[in-house]
Formats: C-alpha cells, sequence, structure tokens
C-alpha cells in the first residue's frame, strides 16, 4: 500500500462503481467496511467478498481514514455531508459524473473545516451493466479519476485522495469542476443519449418492419450498447449536467448535418477526408502513447463466460507478443462480447495465428 494511503475505506453506495472501488481496494490492502439504503445491493457486495457491511452511514465510516460516495446523483451532497459530520478526521469524497453543483452545495452547507475534508471526485470508467453482481476491480485499472478541488478544500485532503486513487489502480487528474462538466457532456454523457436516440429510433422503426432488427449486426449493436444501460441511473447524471449535455447534443447534431450536406452533394473526397479523420483520431485513443505509430488492432469476438480473457492473454504472453492495450465492448445482451487487442504490428499476423489455432475468430479494426 502507497504511503499516505488511509488503511481504511468506507464506501457509501454499493452499486457497480462502489463495489468496483471496493473490490480494488481490498485487493490494494485496504480494510473496506460498507453500506447502502438498499439491503439487496449491499449484501450484493458483502457476497463478493468487497467489504464488510455496516449498519447505516455513521458505523460505515466511523474511524476510517476515508469515505467514498457512490450514491445516486440526487443523493450525494446529503450523503457527503452526513459523512463529514460523522467523524471530524475524515476526508469525504464522491463518485458522481457531474461535479460543478455537488462542489457549490457542499460548499455552501459545510463549515470550515468540513469543507476542508471535502473533494470531488469522479472515476471515468463503468460499464452498461448495473449494480454489484457486475463489479469488478479490473473497471479502474489505469482509468482516469478526476478530482475536483473545492474553494476550501484543504490540499491534505487532496492529497489523501490522490493516494486512494493510485492505490486502485487509477490516474488522478485535477480539473476545475465547471471544466469537468464541460468535457464529460462531450465524451460521457453525448455518447449515452447518441446511444439511446439511435436505439428509440430503430425501435419504432421496427415496429412497422418486424425484420429490422433481425438485420441489426457489430456496427449497430456496438453503437447502441450504452442504450442498455441503467435508466434511473442516467436520468439522474443528465439531469444534474442538463445544461452542457444539451450542448454537447447541438454539437453532435451539427456534425450531423454536415454529413447530410455532404451525401446531399455527393462530394466524395470530403465524406472521405471526414472518415479518413476521424478513424485517425479514434486510432490514436486506443493505442498507449509509447505506441500509437506501428500497432495493429485485433477484434475477438468471445462468449461471456470465466477464463476466456485469461485464455487470450495467455495465448499472447506465451509466444512473447505484448499486449499494447486491451478494450472489452461487452454485448447488451450479456452473453457474449469483443476483446479489442492492440498489439505491435509486426507481432499482429502471429497473434492472429495462435488465437485461430485456439478456436477464436480474430478480425483486425487497424
Amino acid at each position: 500500500m502507497a504511503e499516505g494511503t488511509p488503511g481504511s475505506l468506507a464506501v457509501v453506495g454499493t452499486g457497480l462503481i462502489g463495489t468496483s472501488i471496493a473490490l480494488a481496494a481490498r485487493a490494494a490492502g485496504l480494510d473496506v467496511r460498507g453500506f447502502d439504503p438498499d439491503p439487496e445491493a449491499l449484501q450484493g457486495a458483502v457476497d463478493r467478498g468487497a467489504l464488510e457491511p455496516a449498519a447505516g452511514v455513521e458505523a460505515c465510516v466511523a474511524g476510517a481514514g476515508i469515505a467514498i460516495v457512490a450514491a445516486p446523483m440526487d443523493h450525494v451532497t446529503e450523503t457527503a455531508l452526513a459523512c463529514l459530520r460523522a467523524d471530524p478526521d475524515l476526508v469525504v469524497t464522491d463518485a458522481g459524473s457531474a461535479k460543478t453543483d455537488v462542489v457549490a452545495a457542499v460548499d455552501a452547507a459545510a463549515n470550515e473545516e468540513e469543507a476542508a475534508r471535502f473533494v470531488a471526485g469522479h472515476p471515468m470508467t463503468g460499464s452498461e451493466r448495473s449494480g454489484p453482481g457486475a463489479a469488478s476491480a479490473s473497471l479502474l485499472d489505469g482509468t482516469a479519476w478526476v478530482l475536483c478541488a473545492g474553494p476550501r478544500t484543504s490540499a491534505a485532503s487532496l492529497e489523501v485522495v490522490e493516494s486512494l486513487v493510485r492505490a486502485v489502480g487509477a490516474q488522478p487528474l485535477t480539473m476545475d469542476a465547471e471544466r469537468h462538466d464541460r468535457l464529460v457532456a462531450l465524451i460521457s454523457h453525448l455518447p449515452q443519449l447518441a446511444s439511446t436516440a439511435l436505439m428509440r429510433v430503430a425501435a419504432v422503426r421496427a415496429a412497422g418492419e418486424p425484420e429490422l432488427m433481425l438485420l441489426a449486426a457489430g456496427g449497430f449493436r456496438d453503437l447502441t450498447r450504452l442504450a442498455a444501460s441503467n435508466p434511473e441511473l442516467w436520468a439522474d447524471i443528465l439531469l444534474a449536467n442538463a445544461g452542457r449535455a444539451r450542448d454537447a447534443i447541438d454539437v453532435y447534431v451539427d456534425s450531423l448535418h454536415q454529413l447530410g450536406e455532404l451525401l446531399k452533394s455527393g462530394d466524395r473526397d470530403a465524406l472521405i477526408d471526414v472518415f479518413r479523420r476521424s478513424k485517425e483520431a479514434r486510432l490514436e485513443m486506443g493505442a498507449k502513447p509509447s505506441a500509437k505509430v506501428g500497432v495493429a488492432i485485433l477484434s475477438v469476438p468471445i462468449p461471456d463466460r470465466p477464463g476466456v480473457l485469461a485464455d487470450v492473454t495467455s495465448t499472447l504472453g506465451a509466444l512473447g507478443i505484448n499486449i499494447e492495450d486491451l478494450e472489452i465492448v461487452h454485448s447488451a445482451e450479456g452473453a457474449k462480447g469483443s476483446l479489442h487487442v492492440t498489439v505491435e504490428e509486426g507481432s499482429a499476423e502471429e497473434a492472429v495465428r495462435a488465437l485461430a489455432d485456439r478456436g477464436y475468430e480474430v478480425g483486425r479494426l487497424a
């Protein structure tokens, strides 16, 4: 455990994110207690071996060095304040997806000493699946964890939270709350809205065209995966950042309109240029900074069962093939998915052959 990391963690809210954080913290050697007002969610986290259960917020945070509020957005502020007031030595952070209103509300309601111990946070990870049963410590591996200090947050509290973030395998990134909300509206909230809108359009059209969904292939399924997300959770997230989400929609609609105009004009060269630049940007995002040039991205369809990921990685590892990046793309149906495996270009053919010998149908995305 890293120096400066508290030895005990309290997790208030044991859904997907709270339980994933608890699992990662336990793996890092921390003692973890948890509480959730939903008894089934709390028991689910206990069954996963993520934490010891507590009977309430006060019992959960008593004596802990740090508490993480992983509650729904409309309960984050009140829960954070309850944690701050339950233990005068406790540093409190949260895992909510919108930060400006939370930072302002906690600062307005807290006294000087309480406000110094609050650090708003947002681990940039998740899944279309929900609940403690879908949790995994690996959700945090290498992910950016944004920290937004309030006007009275102390440097010592920020250091405590940064140390915890590193201990569970994530990367702390400090940022102003307003800037965070503006950026996540584009990179997180807009994808959810776009996926939901596309699925809604298809579902409406399918009422009159029953064969429509039978034609849905990998591209449609990839783009609509997020539409299978928790409806209540996303309604609260988007309402908490509604203005910036609307701005992101406007930008997206304008981009779609520009593509429509290119189709109308028949300008093939301009259309190819748009596709090319978007492809280059996507490939830049899909590789580590040290390996952006000379990589291949392999798509490996896999069944959703234990041991498959280990089989793929051990097969490549036995050949000395380094995995530069790995992305798990879940199917909304839950029974299958794909691995996007990034390897060095020179190893791509050998990797494809080895995985094919294990029975996998491997395709190249790039």
